[in-house]
């Protein structure tokens, strides 16, 4: 069985956090191939669920492991996403949840990444709604700028969004 098969159903169980400042501006990581940093994008800070974890505690984790940021109010889920996409050698098929999330912190400190995340991840940067609609770089899900502002002009959805599939 291939290692991206060793998930339950086959596909991984991630949290991701859509984590907002006091002027509204969201936290983005920026990533790249381990052995390509041309090869780059930005994305929500998350990761995979461990063990018998709930996806709120995989966020909060994740959180603090990536960003250092502590003080967060964790709200409701945003949006779920399915995605396929080969990184560092081999393809991941994950099925995500990103959860709205507000703090007042917004020094961040990447203290616990894992080995391959030190080598893929270069920094972290809060972004406005706008700085995202003008944005040239890739940025995942492709349609956070259009997500975000209507997250922003209508609030959190009543029920989670189902986001179309990525296959990349």
């Amino acid at each position: 069985m291939p290692a991206e098969d060793t998930y339950k159903g086959g596909l991984r169980k991630v949290a991701r956090v859509v984590l907002l400042d006091p002027a509204d501006r969201v936290l983005l990581l920026h990533g790249h191939e381990p052995d390509d940093p041309a090869d780059d994008w930005w994305f929500t800070p998350g990761g995979g669920v461990d063990g018998a974890e709930t996806r709120e505690q995989a966020a909060l984790r994740e959180l603090v492991e990536e960003t250092g940021i502590t003080e967060v109010d964790l709200g409701p889920v945003l949006w779920r996403r399915r995605c396929s996409f080969p990184f560092a050698g081999r393809r991941w098929d994950q099925d995500e949840w990103y959860y709205l999330a507000r703090t007042t912190q917004t020094v961040t400190a990447a203290l616990g990444l894992t080995e391959l995340e030190r080598r893929s991840v270069s920094g972290a940067r809060w972004w406005t709604c706008r700085e995202l609609e003008r944005a040239h770089e890739t940025v995942y899900p492709t349609r956070l700028a259009g997500l975000l502002r209507t997250l922003l002009d209508e609030g959190p959805p009543a029920t989670p969004v189902t986001l179309d599939t990525e296959i990349v």
